[in-house]
């Protein structure tokens, strides 16, 4: 799951009470679709910052509320409106996340430089997704080879 530091960061969401927050301002379908039909309440994710000078994976977390409707796209004064989505036919969705643990940073590069991560959805060229679906091998890999350094 991707947010950029300067939207929330891992310290931000340390510091949140109860460490929880709604993922909201999903505005892909198919990274909506990962959140809306594949997360379940226990399920853990990646956090991971973007679009800042070192990308990577900063910590942990695990999904504690089931996909529910995005209030942002109701908001018109928030960026994430949507002037076609209605509470009766919602277009966007969010699940809230806990965070598990804060980790190093894990730097894009490093995990591109793992040859058991080839394959990995994030590193594919041209993903620009913020949430994608990770293979229980390389989490095992991540977490057992690079988190724990």
């Amino acid at each position: 799951m991707k947010s950029e530091p300067d939207e929330v960061s891992i310290d931000d969401l340390a510091a949140m009470p109860k460490k929880t927050i709604a993922w909201f301002g999903v505005r892909n379908y198919q990274a909506r679709n990962f959140m809306r039909d594949q997360m379940q309440v226990g399920d853990l994710a990646f956090f991971y910052h973007s679009s800042c000078p070192e990308p990577g994976i900063a910590g942990v977390v695990r999904i504690s509320k089931a996909a529910y409707a995005d209030a942002s796209q109701f908001d018109r004064h928030s960026p994430y409106y949507d002037p076609k989505a209605t509470r009766a036919a919602p277009r966007w969705f969010n699940v809230e996340v806990t965070l598990v643990e804060k980790t190093r940073l894990v730097p894009l590069a490093e995990l591109r430089a793992q040859r058991e991560l080839a394959a990995m959805r994030l590193l594919q060229r041209g993903n620009r997704l913020s949430i994608t679906p990770v293979e229980p091998g390389e989490w095992k890999f991540i977490d057992a080879k690079l988190l724990r350094r």
